[in-house]
């Protein structure tokens, strides 16, 4: 790597120095780990060298939560946190988490250690089943790139390019395994370190201005468009001009994912008319949605045949990156849906480039303002309409035990909505989104993955970091068949100092296969009552305040009866912003809707 300017001589003893000091100059802030000895070097580097300090040395009792953290520290904080996972059976360990962060499309370095690739280094025995010829073909398939540098500058090189690529959208992780040799090696000559700021990551893609003006015509000239929303809130700029476009044109808003793409609170928000507003639609625009298929038909339960719900004259126009996510292993992306329009580009500039086109176009001198008010009007009935009737639900069933869910997610409301507060995991089954009012993308974290279990609580611990010392409740709405994968993330947030409120959503069961079990009794006549074999969590049912506070976690519960729900959720809030804690409330509850 040649040196520019603003290179610098490296202080550097060891190989490992410059690793650590690279990814210091790269802005990385924490590095989350389960400890190994083919990292032992960057490992010896940290502490010593750097001081534990940019990065930070963040332990995990399991590679799966290392990763789930870094999945969501990066997404809640706007760059890239590394996990370090040792060779071959850390890495195996890892694959789960690196495929959630994958099919989440988020930003990360997995750094890992092999070898010594020289055979004749190696220890007997453990050196050589721990290590790989390739050990990046284990998770190459979701993964945007990897690399196994073979020297200390190569190592320096790999590391600025892996920042590069797994900041650029579409994001995703990046995998960068060194070999034990190169972090060991002794520099005997100074080594100069580049200038971070000359590799900067590319420009966003821009959107193509002739299909744009085209998509602007359309929508203009609907009668019933509609906006679908999925990954906006990872923009601000994209969620603030959709909130300015769908004003522009009084149009319905229908958010999708587990995540902010639009103030719920917002008159034109239509998320919960859905199927109504999508069925008479005459032009759909489509931001960053992740799958079309699944958005835009209802699929029968028991038979999985699809029904469109398009009319087969309404225009459809797509503007996301989801084709420069398909990989050849993976089918996280969906079926092949036909559009009118398709606009490859970056969200965060195309949307604010087509609302700006719109605005103009709005110039034009013609009146259309009845138009828009009377869809104004009739969308703002419809948002209202649905929102009486969620407060209705919650009035009917806040007596009930098991809690139900909708009682849950009002409750909880109730004792966070003075606050500034961030959902780093779970929704309840769309009763949050339903009750509560998302206002900024900084608040709701999107979790989905890629539908693996024990992502949840690491994930929402990432998140929880990078929101330590801001003033904000991070969340989680923990269920109790992905909790019970990885438990003992609780041990890193107590050891960390991370506070958090944790509130279970246990319904002593794995809900989501209770259902399919039933069905597939029903469809072939066979007794129902045999469903919950295999999959209910009981004889023993697990104290999962018990567990929380055997890793120095403050925790209360079970909770089942409703009028002691509310006080319950107060403790556990004060614990968390007045001590700083991770504190768990275990509340049983209904399955809730399937």
């Amino acid at each position: 790597m040649p040196a520019n300017d603003e290179s610098r001589t490296s202080k550097a003893e060891w190989g490992s120095d410059v690793i650590v000091e690279t990814l210091r100059d790269l802005g990385v802030e924490f590095i989350a780990l389960n400890p190994g000895a083919t990292f032992r070097g960057v490992h010896d580097s940290i502490v010593n060298y750097l001081g534990n300090k940019n990065p930070e040395l963040i332990l995990c009792p399991h590679e799966e939560i290392a990763v789930a953290v870094a999945h969501g520290y990066g997404k809640a904080a706007g760059k890239p946190m590394a996990a370090y996972v040792h060779n071959v059976v850390g890495l195996l360990h890892a694959s789960m988490a690196i495929y959630n962060a994958w099919a989440n499309r988020s930003s990360m370095l997995v750094l890992g250690g092999t070898g010594p690739m020289a055979a004749d280094g190696r220890r007997p025995w453990i050196d050589w089943i721990h290590t790989a010829n390739v050990q990046g073909n284990a998770v190459r398939d979701f993964v945007k790139w990897d690399d196994q540098p073979a020297s200390i500058g190569s190592s320096v090189e790999s590391l600025i390019r892996g920042y590069q690529i797994t900041t650029s959208a579409p994001e995703g992780p990046v995998y960068i395994c060194f070999d034990v040799a190169t972090q060991e090696e002794k520099i005997d000559t100074p080594f100069v370190l580049p200038d971070i700021s000359t590799f900067p990551k590319p420009t966003r893609i821009q959107a193509d201005l002739d299909v744009m003006n085209e998509a602007v015509n359309l929508l203009i000239s609907a009668k019933c468009p509609v906006v679908m929303a999925d990954f906006i809130g990872k923009s601000s700029e994209a969620a603030n001009s959709l909130v300015h476009l769908a004003e522009l044109l009084a149009i319905p808003v229908i958010s999708g994912g587990d995540l902010y793409n639009f103030p719920t609170n917002h008159p034109l928000n239509a998320t919960n008319s859905k199927r109504e507003l999508i069925e008479e639609a005459d032009v759909v625009l489509a931001l960053d949605v992740y799958d079309l298929q699944q958005s835009l038909t209802g699929q029968d339960y028991t038979s999985r045949k699809l029904q469109h719900l398009l009319r087969p004259e309404c225009k459809l126009i797509d503007i996301s990156l989801r084709q420069l996510s398909i990989r050849s292993w993976t089918h996280d992306y969906g079926g092949l849906y036909p559009t009118t329009l398709s606009v490859q580009a970056d969200i965060s500039v195309a949307l604010p480039l087509l609302t700006e086109l719109i605005e103009r176009r709005l110039d034009d001198g013609i009146d259309r303002s009845k138009d828009l008010y009377e869809r104004y009007k009739k969308i703002e009935f419809m948002h209202n309409s649905s929102q009486a009737r969620f407060k209705e639900i919650v009035q009917k069933r806040s007596q009930e035990s098991p809690i139900a869910l909708p009682f849950l997610a009002s409750e909880m409301w109730e004792v966070i909505k003075d606050l500034d507060w961030v959902l780093g995991n779970g929704n309840l089954r769309g009763w949050t989104e339903r009750l509560w009012d998302y206002k900024h993308p900084y608040q709701v974290i999107d979790s989905r993955g890629g539908g693996g279990l024990g992502m949840g609580f690491g994930h929402a611990l990432g998140v929880a970091l990078a929101n330590k010392g801001k003033g904000r409740l991070t969340i989680n709405i923990q269920s109790d068949g992905d909790f019970l994968f990885t438990p003992a993330a609780v041990w890193t947030a107590v050891h960390h100092k991370i506070p958090m409120l944790v509130v279970m959503y246990n319904n002593r069961t794995y809900g989501n296969d209770l259902g399919h079990q039933s069905l597939m009794a029903k469809v072939r006549g066979r007794p129902d009552e045999n469903k919950t074999i295999g999959i209910d969590i009981d004889d023993p049912y697990v104290d999962f305040a018990a567990m929380a506070r055997s890793f120095g976690a403050w925790a209360e519960g079970p909770i089942e009866n409703p009028l002691e729900l509310r006080g319950a959720l107060e403790r556990a809030k004060n614990e968390v912003i007045n001590n700083g804690k991770l504190a768990l409330l275990d509340v049983i509850t209904e399955l809730g809707d399937r």
